[in-house]
């Protein structure tokens, strides 16, 4: 009987790690600057939770990605977090919608969902 109830909790053990791991976010560092984000391409599976930690090398940034119905500032010397459930494929569009100067609208990027 003692066996059985080990098994039985190193079974429900092992079942929770691995949802506990298959729930927990994926980190993707994006970093902006005058007139870029980097990286600019960025692609995730449909389905598994994203956190996307925004920061900015130099002003304020904005960071908009509106089919997925993100807007956000991303503000020098902080980490902004964005957390993402990406539940279809595609190509969606991010971009800056704070002016900083000419080239600014050059300031843009891609999340590609995965299926």
């Amino acid at each position: 009987m003692h066996r059985r109830t080990m098994i039985a909790l190193l079974a429900g053990s092992a079942l929770g790690a691995a949802r506990l791991a298959a729930e927990t976010p994926a980190e993707i560092r994006i970093s902006a600057k005058k007139f870029e984000f980097h990286p600019n391409r960025v692609t995730v599976k449909a389905g598994q939770p994203v956190m996307l930690v925004l920061t900015s090398e130099d002003r304020i940034h904005g960071f908009k990605m509106p089919d997925l119905g993100v807007r956000t500032d991303i503000v020098p010397g902080q980490e902004t977090r964005v957390a993402l459930l990406p539940t279809k494929p595609g190509s969606f569009t991010f971009f800056c919608d704070v002016f900083c100067g000419g080239g600014h609208e050059d300031m843009d990027g891609t999340l590609i969902v995965a299926a």
